[in-house]
């Protein structure tokens, strides 16, 4: 049951704008299935699914990206909309976003598996990045600056 309304879930956020877990629970009880918002709630941190920005300015659940040239587009949007400056200090990154944003910004980040990251955390409006040298910070940075 949990795979089937998983399978559903994914089909629903890529056929129709779905910005609201309330919008998702509806559609899904709409075609039978029967979910709470904290099912939802839960499905949604097991699917991994992010919001971010569409087309029409609006933000709605997205799947993670499947493949490398999706991922660098869906980074490339998100960072263009949600992060307002990335420096780099010694062997970290420090990226800054928009309140809200930098768990959804991250997930993205993470996406890529960059050999250099060591592992990323994730605040309200802040992201610090772990690179092995400083050298991977200043290229990193120089990288994810392109994007903005």
């Amino acid at each position: 049951m949990k795979s089937g309304r998983h399978a559903r879930i994914l089909e629903l956020i890529s056929e129709q704008s779905i910005e609201t877990q309330d919008d998702l629970l509806n559609c899904l009880k709409r075609d039978g299935y029967k979910a709470t918002q904290a099912t939802i709630s839960r499905d949604i941190k097991d699917l991994r699914l992010v919001k971010a920005l569409d087309s029409d300015g609006k933000y709605r659940y997205m799947s993670p990206a499947k493949n490398q040239n999706e991922k660098k587009s869906s980074l490339k949007s998100m960072f263009s909309t949600a992060v307002n400056s990335i420096d780099a200090a010694q062997n970290i990154v420090v990226i800054r976003t928009m309140v809200g944003m930098a768990q959804a910004v991250c997930t993205s980040l993470d996406s890529l598996d960059h050999s250099e990251i060591v592992g990323t955390i994730a605040g309200d409006d802040t992201i610090f990045v772990a690179c092995r040298t400083v050298n991977d910070a200043v290229n990193l940075t120089e990288e994810l600056k392109k994007l903005l």
